[in-house]
């Protein structure tokens, strides 16, 4: 005797639903740090070696 579908798909139903995942949302336990870590050194020293030479050639005597 074979059982009807309806059964099998209500079977069915209770498997998925017991192997069903859990989700969760939580909140990390440590603060997110965002590294922001920039070189903008090359930049200024640029800069201020364009600035020193214009200083040294406009007062040779000033070093």
């Amino acid at each position: 005797m074979a059982l009807p579908r309806s059964t099998l798909f209500i079977g069915a139903l209770i498997v998925l639903a017991a192997c069903e995942p859990t989700l969760r949302i939580e909140a990390p336990k440590e603060p997110i740090t965002i590294n922001l870590n920039i070189k903008i050194d090359a930049e200024i020293r640029v800069r201020l070696e364009e600035q020193a030479e214009e200083d040294i050639k406009n007062a040779p005597d000033l070093f």
